[in-house]
């Protein structure tokens, strides 16, 4: 009977998790390029690699500096230099981290989100969705608008890096999607919680009442 409580306690503890939506403010550190920053967070420095997007490389240590990349990495050092408020919001359906230990989040700059910018001045393409996450939809349609408009990376003289951007696009989505029952699980059972909160009400409730019939036992 403990065993059983001790597993409904932790699904209700799971659930929780799932539904909280993580926001902080933080101070700006350092750049690093386009789609990474260094910020303080509880008086540790932490990298953070921006969720859902990927700019031109600038500092990679294997690769050349990409059309479009200088621009995008001033465009996001002035963006997070300049803010008076600098916040990460953090998608239940990602990792808080990326296997190199970066935060991965989205960046709001006084309120706007910086994915946004940062996808309708071409300076960055959707990409590394491996989930449903909050704002995918919201960039694909102003990387579809920059695309027709040719802004940035999109323009006509990048022809050779817009298509290197959609074949990497493709081959990491293709080897993230092996073996991601447990995300797919994990996406579900957030789906029907946003959807209805009283269902996490009733389970709470459920718990309680589990809870004192093993009491009274």
């Amino acid at each position: 009977m403990k065993k059983i409580l001790f597993m409904f306690l932790c699904f209700l503890m799971f659930v929780c998790q799932v539904n909280a939506i993580e926001k902080e403010n933080v101070e700006f550190v350092s750049c690093v390029d386009g789609d990474t920053i260094k910020v303080k967070v509880n008086d540790q420095v932490k990298t953070v690699r921006f969720l859902a997007v990927d700019t031109p490389e600038t500092v990679h240590p294997k690769k050349k500096v990409e059309y479009f990349g200088k621009e995008a990495s001033d465009f996001t050092c002035n963006a997070v230099k300049s803010a008076t408020k600098l916040e990460l919001e953090y998608d239940g359906a990602s990792e808080k981290e990326d296997k190199y230990n970066r935060l991965l989040a989205w960046i709001f700059v006084d309120d706007y989100l910086l994915q946004e910018k940062l996808i309708k001045g071409g300076y960055a393409s959707v990409a590394y969705l491996y989930n449903d996450y909050k704002y995918t939809a919201i960039l694909q349609d102003y990387e579809a608008q920059a695309k027709v408009s040719k802004i940035g990376i999109w323009s006509d003289d990048n022809t050779e890096d817009i298509v290197a951007v959609e074949e990497t696009k493709k081959e990491v989505e293709a080897e993230e999607n092996v073996g991601n029952s447990y995300s797919d699980l994990f996406n579900l059972i957030k789906s029907i919680i946003g959807k209805n909160e009283s269902i996490f009400i009733t389970l709470a409730l459920v718990g309680i009442a589990v809870i004192n019939f093993i009491i009274k036992k």
